[in-house]
């Protein structure tokens, strides 16, 4: 095999075509001994990790790893194994492990590769994305925007006494995957972020708070200085939070709680979920599961996207596509084995969903927060939720909240130690409004959401 060429990619100690020759190197054993098929990928990733709390280097972390991972097929038999050492004996000792972990496994008789037709072609499985931006930054440069960001904080207003710290993180990966079903392809990215948590007020009445930045590209970052100056500001509006009395009302989702609604959304039209009964939106393809003005839309192709990829994890060919219009389900999100499982084709959707955005047709260019809260008129803003409250199987919606008590349309003071309360398809059907207000939440877009109603816990 090719020695390792440190000069190959910026940062990285691997080539791409050393990768080639050590997945070739695995696929061509596993044939050896037998296997049906077989699929393997290399990949390395790379990084640096530095936090200050009050103005002092607390912590400063590198990161590297690499692995070989290898799945062999016999008949309908599967196994899987992996190894970090990329010597020769190595390979072929982890390829003889998935092997004999294939040959004891029980059958599974939609187990296999993707079908041969399903496999993304060469050029577009190297289709340039825009997703690898590496960060020259060394720990010292790291610490001191860290210090700027919480300074920013800290100076906002004196109420701001204290901080969690800030941090700045700069990670970059890349990999190669094969299969012998024709798929061969990879590609290098890259991830990015600043974030800081100051802490508002003393004795009995501290509330903290936190805001991020996260992007491929450094230079698509929010600056330290409005990283931590919104921060502040929105750890400084949670002070003097009341408890409320237990009432129904109507709820207002700020954005990136919004991301998360629109995320069990995936889950619950999620292949795995499905064919395994354990989600509230069974048999719901062509079924309206949201109302008439809500449109969801998948692309992978979004340049410098946080979830785009030429391909799925499986080397399926990925496409941009309707998954909701006007309210109805156009599509769910499959593997090839859950699409197997269902009697149903792939959806390229192995490893997950790629960029999502929920609009409504009812958004107009106006509708801010300011004017989100006004088609709130009297109801709850919901600004940070807590806990893992969600059953996927019936639906039931419960979690810790806070946020803020809003009266005509105004925000009258911030409540606290309340619990929200419904059952999610009474809540996706229950939205009013869309704001204008969308924000980037991992590979999710969505603007603050407004529910007709939920119950909410309090004293």
């Amino acid at each position: 095999m090719n020695k390792p060429d440190p000069r190959a990619e910026s940062g990285f100690s691997y080539s791409r075509a050393f990768f080639e020759d050590l997945v070739d190197t695995a696929l061509a054993h596993a044939k050896k001994l037998g296997a049906t098929d077989a699929g393997a990928e290399a990949s390395e990733g790379c990084g640096l990790s530095v936090s200050v709390r009050k103005g002092e280097l607390e912590n400063v972390e590198r990161n590297r790893d690499k692995s070989l991972g290898v799945t062999v097929y016999v008949g309908n038999r599967r196994g899987n194994a992996s190894t970090s050492d990329f010597s020769r004996a190595a390979i072929e000792q982890t390829v003889q492990a998935a092997y004999d972990i294939a040959r004891f496994t029980a059958e599974d008789p939609v187990a296999g590769l993707p079908e041969e037709q399903d496999i993304v072609s060469p050029s577009a499985a190297s289709k340039n994305l825009d997703l690898f931006h590496p960060w020259a930054i060394n720990s010292a440069q790291a610490a001191e925007l860290a210090r700027v960001t919480e300074e920013a904080a800290l100076k906002t207003d004196r109420r701001i006494t204290n901080s969690e710290g800030a941090a700045v993180s700069a990670q970059q990966s890349h990999f190669f995957s094969a299969h012998t079903h024709g798929f061969r392809g990879g590609y290098a990215s890259s991830r990015h972020s600043i974030s800081v948590s100051p802490i508002a007020g003393k004795g009995d009445d501290m509330q903290r708070d936190y805001w991020y930045s996260s992007q491929r590209h450094p230079d698509d970052l929010a600056s330290p200085q409005a990283i931590g100056r919104y921060a502040a500001e929105r750890a400084l509006s949670r002070l003097k939070a009341r408890k409320i009395s237990t009432r129904e009302v109507p709820v207002l989702f700020e954005s990136p709680l919004a991301a998360g609604l629109l995320g069990a959304l995936v889950q619950a039209l999620s292949g795995g979920a499905l064919y395994r009964k354990s989600s509230f939106l069974l048999d719901s393809l062509g079924k309206p599961v949201l109302p008439k003005h809500i449109d969801i839309l998948e692309d992978p192709f979004v340049l410098r996207g946080k979830g785009s990829s030429p391909f799925d994890e499986e080397g399926v060919r990925v496409k941009a596509r309707s998954v909701v219009e006007a309210g109805r389900v156009q599509g769910y999100f499959l593997s090839s084995y859950s699409a197997r499982k269902l009697g149903m084709k792939t959806t390229g959707n192995a490893g997950g969903s790629h960029n999502l955005t929920l609009t409504s047709r009812l958004t107009q260019a106006g509708d801010n927060l300011d004017a989100m809260l006004e088609k709130l008129g009297t109801g709850l803003f919901v600004t940070e939720l807590m806990g893992q409250g969600v059953n996927y199987v019936t639906g039931d919606y419960s979690r810790g909240a806070s946020g803020f008590w809003v009266e005509k349309g105004r925000i009258a003071y911030p409540v606290h130690e309340i619990t929200i309360a419904g059952n999610m398809k009474d809540m996706l059907k229950g939205i009013q409004a869309v704001g204008a207000d969308a924000y980037n939440y991992g590979a999710k877009t969505v603007g603050s959401i407004l529910l007709s109603k939920m119950k909410v816990a309090g004293s």
